[in-house]
């Protein structure tokens, strides 16, 4: 089954720290995802979420406002 992942952030530093972990984990572990970044405002606050980054699998957010460790998105992916 392939994993959705979304990573909600405008761009800043810290959503591109997440987006390289989060795609460094799925690579590393050839887990089969689609990994999308998603930078509009508007879609970002669909999912209520009001600090970024924030990382969300299958549509259920998991983590808002830090960056997660390899083993953390690992753990959430498996």
């Amino acid at each position: 089954m392939i994993k959705t992942i979304k990573i909600l952030g405008t761009g800043c530093a810290k959503c591109q720290s997440m987006t390289n972990v989060v795609k460094e984990v799925v690579l590393e572990n050839n887990i089969n995802a689609n990994v999308e970044k998603v930078e509009d405002i508007m879609k970002i606050m669909e999912f209520n979420v009001m600090s970024t980054p924030a990382l969300v699998i299958d549509n259920v957010v998991t983590i808002k406002g830090r960056i997660p460790s390899k083993e953390e998105v690992l753990t959430l992916l498996s």
